[in-house]
């Protein structure tokens, strides 16, 4: 169609008439100010785009304007119902290329102002800039404009990258593989049964299958696990229902290995509409070595067995280290290391790190935004930030990680009075001894609920016996630690709390730990009382089961006690808890007999050889399978004992079992007399042995080894177990 101008002037057009040999070529014009908004850019979201742009020629009616989107998303309803336009609209067509062909029903001048609106568009489900061109039928090529998607509606800082945790950063090596943990979106959270789905960076790294017990959510073995290319759906488990956080874990079994080209990889967690990315991970080249070892020296203010101290080491990263980056530094043991740590306790380089975590014996520190890459990085790690030097005397290393590479100290002496050769005479950080403790015994110590009703907000009181430190008011907390199934509102106020009667100065939550810190001095070897009403919204798990509180103090080593208390059970279980555990070495397999007059603790758990039940404080309760001897003097007990005799935090399937006691973790495989206790391997006397579904377990490794002692009442022929 040929399409209409305005008239010459009459001058011009007599001049084009008396030369007619002149061509005058046609002027081309092509449209701008394309201008493309959305009211929302959150991924996985139906929204409305307004387009505007101003035309470069005329447009007559029946010509098209072309708006193309990328592939991406999602225009399966749009439709001429769909398009709002200040001009009139004959026809509406999405066609092949995520194009939307809009047909004018009117002439358009040229250098007109047009905008229209495109709804029901659906935008893509990752994070990432995105394009969107607008052509009309006048100019063969599309102006592009830019929108930002957004991943929920959150930032796409590193503030919201997780961690990732390899065995090996060796390429092409077979690995073990932890991400995270990292908090859901909004109010999301898990739930039974729905899929969690990680992409990883290279489908090659995943084989054809996984066992749904080589990985774990949250601590617990997968529902389900599928492989699909470079994507693996894990179904939630029961156990991780209602948990507002991740954490996966792929086990070494389960045949997963690194990408076979050194560069920087990304995986990416998918969960209810929403993806989380990682941090960036380095990957070298097989047969490299990212790890040097004797590279600088860590100087400690107190280098005794035990003893809280500071550590300071400065290491070369060569500028690797930058802004808002991890820096992972790894303890020689899990329980050097706190559960809760505070960013004003760690400096990189003279700056306070934007935030600071632990998994285990590894600190993650992200440097702060305003850090400045150097080679030389200085760590201080302050006497205040609670880490304890080894229990045992001898020569020890820490391990650095930054950017994939991992550097191994000089050996430190721990052990014995003297100051560690290598510490400053002006350390940097406090050197006050550990505050004298005064001797004391929370055995009888108490923690009751007000309610036990599944999922219901109930109050907590807890009745602590003595403290070992006084806590000066204002300033000392007491910590008390809820298990994961609990869960903690982000704010308590201080009114809903009280210690000895009185509201607490201030109270603060982190996770799952709840800091409180009383309003008047509490002096050394004095009863403190912690009263938290059910307005705190403090709401029992969903699952019923017995869940075990754990007690801590911000001027005391180490865990005070913690009882297990019963949720939707006939009656809460309360066993004591120990002073000091045993030496990992397993002792002798059979109960050394008492004498007849022996008085059994009011808070040991009984069991009989052949019998299916166990005895806790007068009242009998139910064993799926009975206690036995093997070898003729190793007694076997169901995993099922420690969970709901002794409150143990207790993991089991049909092809493992863990059983948890403050930060020490055993590992048992169905089938072997092989057992870790933390990193070490151990030999059992007797292998792991599963009867109908559940594992049976020597119980002297396991109380020999989490400080529990056995006993034998003759009066009742019973074995007795306590703390």
């Amino acid at each position: 169609m040929e399409k209409s101008k305005k008239a010459l002037p009459i001058v011009l057009a007599s001049a084009l008439a008396a030369t007619p040999l002149v061509a005058v070529p046609q002027q081309a014009h092509a449209l701008s100010g394309v201008s493309i908004t959305a009211d929302d850019e959150e991924a996985g979201e139906t929204t409305d785009y307004d387009i505007e742009f101003t035309t470069g020629d005329f447009i007559d009616s029946g010509d098209k304007i072309y708006v193309k989107f990328d592939k991406d998303f999602d225009l399966d309803d749009v439709d001429e119902d769909s398009i709002d336009a200040d001009f009139d609209i004959e026809d509406v067509e999405v066609t092949s290329g995520n194009v939307v062909e809009i047909t004018v029903d009117e002439d358009i001048e040229d250098d007109e102002d047009l905008s229209f609106t495109i709804s029901d568009v659906v935008n893509p489900d990752d994070e990432d800039t995105y394009e969107i061109g607008v052509k009309t039928t006048n100019e063969t090529t599309y102006k592009y404009d830019e929108i930002d998607i957004e991943d929920g509606g959150s930032s796409s800082s590193s503030d919201d990258e997780f961690n990732v945790d390899l065995s090996s950063t060796v390429a092409g090596e077979k690995v073990s593989l932890e991400l995270g943990d990292f908090d859901l979106d909004g109010k999301d959270e898990l739930e039974t049964g729905e899929t969690i789905t990680v992409i990883f960076p290279d489908e090659d790294m995943l084989p054809s299958s996984i066992s749904k017990s080589d990985v774990k959510v949250n601590g617990y073995a997968a529902k389900a696990v599928d492989v699909d290319g470079d994507e693996v759906s894990i179904d939630v488990p029961s156990g991780a229902d209602g948990d507002d956080y991740i954490n996966l874990e792929f086990l070494k079994a389960a045949g997963i290995s690194n990408p076979d080209t050194a560069d920087d990889y990304t995986f990416k967690v998918k969960y209810d509409g929403t993806t989380y990315e990682s941090e960036s991970v380095d990957i070298t080249k097989s047969g490299s070595s990212s790890a040097v070892s004797g590279n600088y020296t860590v100087n400690l203010s107190d280098p005794a067995a035990g003893a809280r101290s500071s550590y300071i080491f400065e290491a070369d990263f060569g500028k690797d280290l930058k802004a808002d980056s991890d820096l992972i530094i790894e303890f020689p043991s899990t329980d050097m290391v706190p559960m809760i740590l505070s960013t004003s306790d760690f400096s990189v380089n003279g700056k306070e790190p934007k935030k600071v975590g632990a998994i285990g014996n590894k600190v993650y520190i992200t440097t702060p935004t305003s850090f400045s890459a150097d080679s030389n990085v200085k760590v201080v790690v302050s006497y205040t930030a609670w880490i304890t030097n080894p229990k045992t005397a001898g020569s020890y290393t820490l391990k650095a990680t930054a950017a994939g590479k991992t550097i191994t100290s000089k050996a430190f002496t721990i052990g014995g009075s003297t100051v560690n050769p290598t510490t400053p005479t002006n350390p940097t950080t406090p050197t006050t001894p550990t505050a004298p403790t005064t001797p004391v015994n929370n055995s009888t110590a108490t923690i009751t609920l007000t309610t036990t009703a599944l999922n219901q907000a109930t109050g907590v009181n807890v009745a602590i016996k003595g403290l070992g430190v006084g806590l000066a008011k204002q300033r000392d907390f007491i910590e008390l630690v809820f298990p994961a199934g609990y869960k903690v509102p982000a704010y308590i106020a201080p009114a809903n709390i009280t210690v000895n009667g009185a509201a607490a100065n201030y109270v603060a939550v982190r996770g799952q730990n709840v800091l409180v810190y009383p309003s008047q001095d509490i002096p050394a070897a004095t009863a403190a009382t912690v009263s938290i009403t059910a307005a705190a919204n403090i709401v029992n798990p969903a699952v019923k089961n017995a869940y075990s509180i754990s007690v801590f103090t911000s001027e005391e080593k180490g865990l005070q006690f913690a009882r297990a208390v019963g949720v939707g059970m006939p009656a809460p279980v309360q066993p004591a808890q120990p002073t000091a555990p045993k030496p990992t070495t397993p002792a002798p397999t059979t109960p050394t007999p008492a004498q007849p007059s022996v008085t059994v603790p009011s808070n040991a758990a009984l069991f009989k050889v052949n019998a299916k039940t166990f005895t806790l404080h007068g009242k009998s309760y139910p064993l799926s399978q009975a206690p036995y001897l093997a070898g003729g003097n190793t007694t076997m007990v169901p995993a099922q004992f420690f969970k709901e005799a002794l409150a143990l935090t207790t993991q089991w399937n049909n092809q493992t079992v863990a059983i948890i006691s403050g930060t020490k973790v055993l590992k048992f495989s169905v089938g072997s007399n092989k057992a870790r206790v933390g990193n070490t391997e151990v030999t059992l006397p007797t292998p792991v042995v599963l009867k109908d579904g559940m594992p049976m377990i020597p119980v002297r490794f396991v109380t020999d080894n989490l400080g529990y002692k056995v006993g034998w009442d003759a009066k009742t022929s019973s074995v007795y177990v306590y703390r």
